[in-house]
């Protein structure tokens, strides 16, 4: 009877400890606007492949056969990619960018293959991202209150015969609606997990493991709600919404030290690397990046919040290749108005002009561009980078915990 007891002992220990062992799903939110949708279509692949700095990038990306990869442990659930609520989930692969022509990835596809690396177990992305959305209105935490007109702004809309109470009934009805529209898909997914994660165990439940922010344009050219942003502290109101909206999160989601990571808008590159026609723009945009920075170097949050400068991430020579094609364009006009040319004349004047413009190396280069700029030139060559960047900050701050 002893002996029986005894291994009943040990058997429920061996019990005991297997529970213990399993290991809680690791989940990471990823919000903001049209970056965080991503905007670089896979026809850019290729050249992160050109680089030797992001070649070994290009390796984890695709397959042996060069599709896109597919994750293995590594699932999605996405809403916001074309504009609407609607959900996109499943393994992790490249289309979970923007909707529309081409298939595109955002941040999320790096982040993915690179935070599942970290780990070396299976992890689970929400992903909501809207374009053209702002902090100020828009993503606006409960705990900043409704919009609030400033003074120019009520002289604007009285100077146009609006009605003053109407329209800041109009602002307070939008402020935080997509914060609330974030939280509701975080909470839906949260709810029922295995629906996006096969893998998921209820028994060992799932942590709430990294935040990723990455917005910002719709605040960075808003004259009218940062009426001082050429000034030193004209985003001051961006850096404290963003520390609200770092505080309503963790409140939101029961995660008191959630990691998060604030995705600093890097188009354009290091503003002291600007080309002289973007001169004009460099201190609007330095101003706005360090107010998006701000909230990192705040004591409450040190350890658990860091800002990632993605304009460490730009790619200035393809910037610069396509920098030129203003050259292409005025060139085609001209060629156009000359009505003594033939159509194939044209042609062939046109394709001889891009050849003295660029290089074959070159064009084999621009063909890493799919989007404007401000779309970092919808480049997986950056994108990736980026993606890359925010799971080596999460991994970081929770190595440190």
């Amino acid at each position: 009877m002893k002996l029986r007891l005894a291994a009943i002992f040990v058997l429920s220990l061996l019990c005991t400890s297997h529970v213990s062992a399993k290991t809680p799903l690791k989940v990471f939110v990823l919000v903001g606007q049209s970056n965080m949708q991503g905007h670089a279509e896979i026809s850019t692949f290729d050249h992160v492949g050109m680089d030797p700095a992001t070649a070994p990038l290009l390796k984890e990306m695709r397959k042996a056969d060069g599709t896109p990869r597919v994750c293995d442990n590594v699932w999605i659930s996405s809403i916001g990619n074309d504009g609407t609520e609607e959900e996109f989930h499943g393994p992790l692969t490249a289309g979970y960018g923007a909707k529309g022509r081409g298939t595109k990835i955002g941040p999320e596809f790096t982040f993915g293959i690179y935070m599942q690396k970290h780990l070396d177990e299976p992890i689970l992305i929400i992903k909501t991202a809207w374009g053209g959305k702002s902090l100020h209105t828009d993503f606006r935490s409960p705990g900043s209150g409704p919009y609030e007109f400033n003074e120019g702004q009520l002289e604007s809309l009285k100077k146009q015969g609006k009605d003053v109470a109407q329209a800041r009934a109009d602002r307070a009805a939008a402020s935080g609606h997509y914060y609330r529209l974030m939280l509701d898909h975080v909470n839906k997914v949260l709810k029922d997990i295995k629906r996006v994660c096969p893998v998921y165990d209820a028994e060992a439940g799932y942590e709430l493991s990294g935040f990723v922010w990455f917005q910002g344009w719709n605040d960075m050219v808003g004259r009218d709600v940062y009426p001082n942003r050429d000034n030193a502290g004209g985003y001051d109101l961006y850096s404290k919404l963003m520390a609200q909206f770092i505080r309503d999160v963790r409140k939101d989601l029961a995660a008191p030290k959630l990691p998060f990571v604030i995705g600093v808008m890097g188009a354009g590159g290091p503003v002291n690397k600007y080309s002289p026609d973007k001169q004009r723009y460099s201190t609007v945009h330095q101003n706005f990046r360090d107010a998006m920075a701000v909230p990192a170097l705040l004591p409450e949050f040190k350890g658990n919040v860091t800002a990632v400068l993605t304009e460490n991430y730009w790619d200035a020579e393809l910037d610069e290749l396509k920098s030129r094609a203003g050259k292409l364009k005025a060139k085609s006009q001209e060629l156009n108005k000359d009505k003594s040319l033939t159509r194939e004349q044209r042609d062939e004047a046109l394709s001889k002009f891009r050849a003295e413009l660029y290089t074959p190396q070159e064009l084999e280069i621009l063909k890493g561009s799919s989007n404007a700029e401000y779309h970092y030139n919808g480049s997986a060559k950056i994108m990736a980078q980026i993606g890359r960047g925010f799971a080596d900050a999460i991994a970081a701050m929770n190595s440190s915990r």
